[in-house]
């Protein structure tokens, strides 16, 4: 027995399609930016240094006096002269009176006569003019205080927001073969 057989034949469908792409676009814009930098607060505070020459002593030491300490030096050195002038005088005549009537007269009288008037040596050394450590020195040295306060920077950002453009793609498209299912019974 034969039983029929079932033959089908398919036709695809055939398709022309056109597709148009998508564009997109993104721009990112620079941020706003402003920077300011405040300059920093400097404060400088200083004290003088003193420095302290005394050269009295030297001045002294040279014979360089003011008015006021000569005349004091000159009364000092004129009382003390007449002071051992007096003692001089006192001791001559002691002297005379304690050798009167010995018959010394004359010999008295000359020995005090040399005493005073003869020969006189004078000693003699290398004298340092003005004398060591004459000059004093004092000095106080000077100060500087600094301050610095720190300004922080003023930053102003502002982001700008992206610049996006999107066009979407098109697709189109026409059927050029149609689909076809045949179905044929044989025998």
């Amino acid at each position: 027995m034969r039983l029929p057989q079932i033959q089908i034949r398919t036709t695809d469908a055939k398709l022309d399609l056109h597709i148009g792409k998508p564009q997109q676009h993104i721009e990112q814009p620079e941020a706003t930016l402003h920077i300011e930098q405040p300059a920093a607060i400097l404060e400088i505070h200083t004290t003088r240094g003193v420095l302290k020459i005394d050269s009295s002593q030297a001045r002294r030491d040279l014979g360089l006096i003011g008015p006021i300490e000569a005349t004091k030096n000159a009364a000092k050195e004129g009382q003390q002269t007449a002071l051992s002038g007096i003692e001089r005088r006192v001791n001559e005549g002691r002297q005379i009176m304690m050798s009167a009537g010995k018959g010394q007269g004359r010999a008295i009288m000359q020995n005090i006569a040399k005493q005073n008037y003869g020969p006189h040596r004078v000693p003699f050394n290398i004298k340092f003019v003005p004398s060591i450590g004459s000059v004093k020195i004092d000095y106080t040295p000077g100060t500087t205080d600094v301050n610095i306060e720190r300004r922080e920077p003023i930053i102003d950002a502002k982001v700008n927001k992206p610049i996006y453009e999107y066009t979407p793609g098109k697709v189109t498209g026409t059927m050029v073969q149609r689909p076809n299912v045949d179905i044929d019974v044989i025998g």
